[in-house]
């Protein structure tokens, strides 16, 4: 039965993650900008969980420009080291390369004539894939599609895009309807 509250199995109780749940994830996104955003945070989220991650969204859009590639690719080693003491991020060296490294590589498609969202929604043919998933143990971590988006983003100069990270950015963007079928966001 399809109520307000029969959501995904992940999400909790927190106002600001129903939100996410509801109005973000899942919805098909082909803002460039919107997209940048997303691969970077969900190559944060490795090793972590997406919670921990949307708590800190906010702290990341405010010290990375609102995610403004152009503003990132400048960022040098002394920006790295003021962002490792600062507590509304997760403090990771490397993570904190990657969205640098993610910034100059997007830079680099688009001077190259490659639109970031075209280039990602040719792996769904531009439609999202809809699966009809009835519990969470049938949803995949990772699938032969979220592997080839991975090997075409690191082609490309992309970090902490693994196949996993790409099956949840992927989802997260609405390449793939992924909210089980008796959610309320399922349709």
């Amino acid at each position: 039965m399809n109520t307000a509250s029969t959501r995904c199995h992940w999400v909790n109780k927190d106002p600001e993650y129903i939100a996410y749940h509801d109005h973000e994830w899942g919805k098909p996104t082909h803002d460039n900008q919107a997209l940048f955003e997303m691969i970077c945070l969900e190559g944060q989220q490795a090793g972590l969980s997406w919670y921990t991650i949307l708590k800190k969204r906010q702290g990341y859009r405010e010290l990375f420009y609102q995610f403004d590639p152009k503003k990132i690719a400048l960022m040098n080693d002394s920006d790295i080291e003021r962002l490792m003491q600062e507590p509304r991020i997760i403090r990771n060296r490397l993570k904190i390369k990657a969205i640098i490294a993610n910034a100059k590589a997007y830079l680099a498609m688009k001077e190259s004539g490659e639109d970031f969202s075209t280039f990602l929604w040719q792996f769904v043919n531009g439609q999202p894939i809809v699966n009809g998933w009835e519990n969470s143990s049938q949803v995949p971590a990772e699938t032969e599609l979220s592997m080839l988006l991975s090997k075409a983003l690191k082609k490309r100069g992309f970090k902490f895009v693994g196949s996993i990270t790409c099956y949840a950015f992927m989802q997260a963007t609405g390449m793939i309807n992924d909210h089980l079928i008796h959610c309320c966001q399922f349709k």
